[in-house]
């Protein structure tokens, strides 16, 4: 076999030396020792990322020119979600921090999975993410000739196959961990029989799964990773790139190490499930002499009250249980975005949560806890009421408005303030009066003072309830005059509400979302959707909130005050038809659960 040593046109580029395979293995190349015992622990208050210290080890050695090339290679068969955040943010963050590059190189390999469609949603979500990856976009399918060339020239040094058995019978000769697999009966065909068999594949002269190309390493290895490997299957289908110009494709396996190596990757930053493929990756790239990068594996996120397998994610889209891959409760960037998550706080979740090897669940309340620190800062403030009922005060002037000063945002003294018209006739949430308060209820019922946010103090003078149902339809109340602004002197009052003017409220629909799994480990039940939480939406219709917020535009964030953080939905919300989604509560139950745990 002539073994060429593949130098990478951005190495070649900048003068660096590209060894052969022998000189990568005994410059280091390939897995060493020392690589994955790096101190994990975290340095100067950093959250612990023991790749960030490979890599920096890396560069004080001298390895790969002290060059850093990342990259992120998505398969376009689904969309990204919040485990795909940790792994962007890892392979961009990490080569932008140490003053090099990240590729966005989709891995587009089995066209009955793929689509433009996903492809559009990945490039779209990891801009929107907050990265970019220059002229550093590429696809597999970029390199399927040079694939196809590198796999006749493994048959041509007698290490790769063409095998009649069938994908059942492979498994079956594959073995076990503790028993050694079987040879195919066709292992033994000759390297002229085998460039036939391969060329009359790539021409369609096969059906489908009637042959594939196999790496004729090792049926007794003990990873069942290298038992004779398939490289190339038949398969006869359009793709969204190349078309019908091939009817084989390579397997992930095969593709994945050599794309790498062709771009010059120098860190391929992998998931802890492609640890066991690490051999396989080294032995293809060592097999052709070609430049090898460094497969670095780390734990991938789990987040409790969630799945995010593709299959599941699939599953719940075309069984109708969500409206879309970008239903606000799904945990893709596209269904996190559409819930009003920001980038930052997704950016933010994924540094605070480190990288390791160890796996281990991660709370939803720190994802929500991020968002809720990061909308406090950049959120204005609203008022909204969900469940409206009819407030009257009794003594305010007939047709008199006035205009009432209240914050935009108090943790922004620059986003100013606004006029909020107040009017006799006024809407407050139901649950913020009770006819026969319980104890320690602080809110409005009879004979009682409240604030009214940002106006008046008034006081629960009567009620007015339907005669049929015995609900209460509307409440009266007095205001005392003095107390504009919400300034009482003498008297102590021990709530403040919330309050929209009748006169001038929008009204708008209001969806309210919880976690879409009942259970922090959903992976864990005998049937993932029989622990789906049958109320991870309320859709409140009749909502009534501030003037100001008929003009809010999609994706808009703002506080509703006492309630929440909502977002304007981007695709449902327009002029005359608002429509809000709740990103995330005010109470904040990762504080409560880091002071436990202190």
């Amino acid at each position: 076999m002539t073994r060429n040593a593949i130098q990478p046109p951005c190495l070649a580029s900048s003068g660096a030396t590209v060894s052969t395979v022998g000189d990568a293995v005994n410059s280091g190349n390939s897995r060493t020792a020392d690589d994955d015992t790096i101190n994990p622990m975290s340095e100067q208050g950093r959250p612990s990322n023991f790749v960030r210290e490979i890599i920096e080890e890396h560069n004080r050695t001298g390895r790969f020119g002290g060059m850093v090339i990342t990259r992120f290679p998505p398969e376009p068969n689904g969309y990204l979600h919040i485990g795909h955040a940790k792994a962007i943010c890892l392979d961009f963050g990490l080569a932008a921090e140490l003053g090099g590059r990240c590729h966005l190189r989709f891995d587009d390999t089995n066209p009955t999975k793929e689509s433009q469609e996903y492809v559009d949603a990945i490039t779209r979500d990891v801009r929107w993410l907050g990265f970019d990856w220059g002229p550093h976009l590429y696809y597999a399918s970029d390199y399927f000739e040079q694939l196809y060339e590198w796999a006749v020239e493994l048959i041509r040094a007698g290490r790769a196959y063409v095998d009649d058995l069938s994908a059942d019978e492979i498994r079956a000769h594959r073995g076990t961990l503790t028993e050694p697999g079987r040879e195919s009966p066709w292992r033994g065909r000759s390297v002229e029989e085998n460039l036939d068999l391969l060329a009359r594949m790539r021409a369609g002269e096969f059906a489908d799964g009637s042959k594939v190309l196999r790496a004729k390493i090792d049926m007794a290895h003990p990873n069942l990773n290298l038992r004779d490997p398939v490289m190339y299957r038949v398969r006869k289908t359009s793709h969204h790139r190349t078309g019908d110009r091939w009817c084989i494709y390579p397997m992930y396996d095969w593709a994945h190490g050599e794309s790498d190596s062709i771009e010059g990757v120098t860190h391929s930053l992998c998931t802890l499930e492609y640890e066991d493929h690490r051999p396989l990756y080294d032995w293809y790239l060592e097999a052709l002499g070609a430049y090898h990068p460094r497969q670095i594996e780390f734990a991938r996120l789990s987040l409790s009250h969630t799945v995010m397998s593709k299959r599941k994610l699939l599953t719940l889209v075309q069984d109708g249980l969500v409206s879309g891959w970008d239903d606000p409760r799904m945990p893709t960037l596209a269904g996190l975005r559409r819930r009003g998550y920001t980038a930052a706080s997704i950016r933010d979740f994924c540094d605070r949560i480190g990288v390791t090897k160890a796996a281990n669940l991660v709370e939803v309340a720190l994802l929500e806890h991020c968002l809720r620190e990061d909308l406090n800062r950049r959120a204005l403030r609203r008022m909204a009421v969900l469940r409206p009922l009819r407030l009257v005060v009794e003594n305010y002037p007939e047709g008199q408005v006035e205009e009432m000063e209240a914050a935009n945002n108090p943790e922004d003294p620059g986003a100013g303030v606004r006029k909020v018209p107040f009017s006799r006739v006024l809407w407050i949430e139901q649950d913020d009066f009770r006819e026969t308060p319980p104890p320690k209820y602080f809110r409005l019922s009879p004979g009682v003072e409240v604030r009214l946010r940002s106006a008046y103090a008034v006081k629960c003078t009567g009620l007015t309830k339907d005669p049929a149902t015995g609900e209460v339809t509307e409440v009266r109340c007095i205001y005392d005059p003095e107390t504009r602004g919400g300034e009482v002197k003498g008297r102590k009052i021990k709530s403040t509400i919330h309050w929209v003017s009748a006169a001038h409220a929008v009204e708008a629909e209001v969806r309210l979302y919880d976690t879409l799994f009942t259970v922090p480990r959903p992976d864990e039940a005998p049937d993932f959707k029989s622990v789906i939480n049958p109320g991870s939406l309320e859709t409140v219709r009749g909502a009534k909130v501030e003037a100001a917020l008929a003009d809010a535009a999609p994706e808009e964030h703002v506080q509703f005050e006492r309630v929440g953080y909502f977002v304007a939905d981007w695709k449902d919300h327009r002029p005359g038809r608002p429509v809000f989604n709740r990103s995330v509560g005010l109470r904040d139950t990762w504080a409560k659960i880091e002071k436990a745990g202190a």
